[in-house]
């Protein structure tokens, strides 16, 4: 028998072909919209997951569920994985699963994870999982790196449309003789998907179950319930909140060419946008229409300008985030133009890189503690993009050394 073969027996209730389609087995943490678009998650082990983390004899079989791949049995805890989004790994890393990992083919940044002491490698570190530039998804690589599982929506894979030469039957393959899949697509909602969305911990939920690590989960709940009862404490009353002017990080300042995004749209990537109940300056049809000018967002005239997927922006010579070089793509060219440089947010300075769209619980924490500070300075602190990812002591809103202590283990 094969490695991963010793550690995984099979998809139970559903065939490939009917979990692609949108298997219903597991329903993953219990997630509300409440009434301001925000999200309600309930944590509670109410969906079958305490009934598997009661029953961890090493090498006792069990059985993991995800949308839509479906119900998986484990004959063991897998020990080596591999993820494509970077949110996943994440995951991973907070339920203590760091030596595990393989590969990420849209990871995070590492200096995300230097104030808790984790190394994680640089992407052009990683082996690729496609190239993208020739030759789409590399079935080769999943056979050499042979993880026992692949936290990946098998979807994702041949509905995504980027490799017209990868199509279903890869996917079928890759699932029976490499690893079993085990991931949902929840970064964003994308044309194929028509079935569950999961919240960041409805999927951090499902993945606590996969890897029998329900205490680290719980410890990382409540102390993400704890930074967010702190923060939404503390917000001003909903009138006097700033609407802001989101707009994604392909943008081009230089040429006048803006994306406006939505704060509010699902998928984890905009958790942070939620959790502080941030409003869109922008209206729907702008939204829809994808495309901008300064013309237009002058009309909108946000009081603050959010670049999305800013906060990775690295200079030429640097491992972590580089507010000079962030400031030249974006920033310089808004105040050297003709109407941008009349926009409200760029005459005040706020002009602020945005969240990274790849998070998991980690990478959440931090990123949700760096938009309270940009949003209301007078409150918590105001952002310091020169030292970033690094915070004084006396404005964080969490502890640092408690997450180094969940991820070791110490919940």
């Amino acid at each position: 028998m094969t490695r991963h073969r010793r550690q995984f027996i099979g998809t139970v209730g559903a065939a490939l072909g009917a979990g692609l389609a949108g298997c219903t087995g597991g329903s993953g943490g219990a997630v509300e919209t409440t009434a301001d678009g925000g999200e309600s998650e309930t944590t509670a082990g109410g969906d079958g997951a305490s009934e598997t983390e009661q029953s961890t004899v090493s090498g006792e079989s069990y059985t993991a569920s995800i949308v839509p791949v479906g119900e998986v049995e484990f004959e063991g805890v897998p020990e080596t994985w591999l993820c494509y989004n970077g949110g996943w790994a994440d995951m991973a890393f907070a339920l203590g699963r760091r030596e595990g990992f393989l590969t990420a083919g849209n990871m995070i940044p590492g200096f995300f994870y230097e104030p808790f002491g984790l190394d994680v490698p640089p992407q052009e570190e990683l082996t690729a999982l496609a190239n993208w530039s020739g030759g789409g998804w590399s079935k080769e690589v999943f056979y050499e790196l042979d993880p026992e599982v692949i936290l990946m929506d098998p979807n994702y894979l041949h509905d995504t449309g980027w490799d017209d030469d990868w199509d279903e039957s890869d996917t079928e393959e890759i699932r029976e003789n490499v690893a079993p899949f085990f991931g949902n697509n929840c970064r964003r909602r994308r044309e194929f998907h028509d079935y569950k969305l999961y919240s960041l911990y409805g999927a951090f939920e499902r993945l606590a179950e996969a890897f029998r690590e329900r205490e680290r989960y719980e410890a990382f709940v409540d102390l993400h319930d704890e930074l967010l009862a702190e923060v939404q404490s503390r917000l001003p009353p909903e009138e006097e909140r700033p609407e802001i002017g989101l707009i994604n990080g392909g943008s081009n300042p230089e040429k006048g060419v803006f994306y406006p995004l939505h704060t509010q749209d699902e998928g984890y990537e905009m958790k942070p946008y939620r959790d502080l109940d941030v409003k869109s300056a922008f209206s729907t049809d702008m939204e829809a229409a994808g495309e901008a000018d300064y013309e237009q967002l002058l009309e909108v005239d946000p009081e603050i300008i959010i670049v999305h997927w800013g906060i990775g922006t690295t200079g030429p010579d640097a491992d972590g985030f580089s507010a000079e070089a962030f400031r030249d793509q974006y920033v310089r060219p808004m105040e050297e133009d003709g109407v941008g440089s009349q926009l409200t947010a760029v005459q005040n300075g706020r002009v602020y890189p945005g969240a990274y769209g790849e998070q998991g619980p980690i990478v959440n924490l931090l990123q949700t503690e760096m938009k309270a500070q940009q949003l209301y300075p007078e409150e918590f602190g105001e952002f310091d993009p020169e030292s970033f990812p690094e915070v004084p002591e006396d404005r964080r809103l969490f502890d640092r050394q408690r997450v180094r202590d969940i991820v070791a283990g110490d919940v």
